[in-house]
């Protein structure tokens, strides 16, 4: 046997391949559904939370950094396993996939929430005073005049934000989550081959390539144009 012939039956076992193939598709469906939800829920919070912001009522926005910095703060991996082996303690127990969304899904809302707060405060002093003066209550300059200068600030950084925040769904194997990396680990150990695992790889690319282009044309067609 050639080294290549060697290289390509470690790697790129048809007999294997095919043999999990049904699990790969699996753990592909509950990552999509995954990262879904992650993404929904996590900008979701992240805007709701840089709106109560923007309220300026100091000791709500202090709760709100706090929060804000300590889900920045911490590893995702940790609030996985904090929220899945930590809440059983009071009588809650979340499964390994709602222990992995609620975790990634927080440090999105996080990281989501500072972009939204920075792309707010970008917008010049002066127009949230000239929409005032037009008779505009607050929350129709913050709605009508600010946040849709605001969204077209936060795209470029959001959507790098997102991304590498869904691509931590691969975290929830480790609370037993059947997801893309679970299923291709499972197969490797069990058949003694890598090559569940170069599918698992395969499937990555082939589901987040895609959104990486759509995010760099999302990002050029809203850019400044000079």
């Amino acid at each position: 046997m050639s080294n290549w012939d060697r290289f390509t039956d470690t790697f790129f076992n048809a007999k294997v391949m095919l043999k999990y193939l049904p699990d790969i598709l699996s753990g592909v469906v509950v990552t999509i559904e995954l990262a879904l939800l992650i993404v929904v829920t996590g900008i979701a919070a992240g805007l709701a939370l840089a709106l109560l912001r923007s309220l300026a009522i100091r000791p709500l926005n202090w709760l709100i950094i706090f929060i804000v910095d300590l889900f920045r703060s911490l590893p995702p991996l940790v609030v996985i396993v904090l929220i899945y082996f930590g809440l059983p303690s009071v009588n809650l127990s979340p499964s390994g996939f709602v222990s992995t969304w609620l975790s990634l899904a927080f440090v999105l809302m996080a990281f989501s929430e500072e972009i939204f707060w920075a792309g707010i405060t970008s917008v010049a002093k002066g127009q949230w005073e000239a929409a005032r003066s037009t008779g505009l209550s607050f929350g129709q300059t913050l709605m009508n005049v600010v946040l849709p200068q605001a969204f077209r600030l936060t795209i470029p950084p959001l959507t790098n934000r997102t991304i590498a925040i869904t691509k931590g769904t691969s975290l929830g194997t480790v609370v037993a989550v059947t997801e893309i990396l679970g299923q291709a680990s499972s197969a490797m150990s069990n058949s003694y081959n890598p090559s569940p695992l170069m599918m698992g790889a395969a499937a990555y690319i082939v589901l987040f390539l895609p959104v990486v282009v759509a995010a760099r044309w999302v990002e050029t067609k809203f850019a400044w144009k000079r």
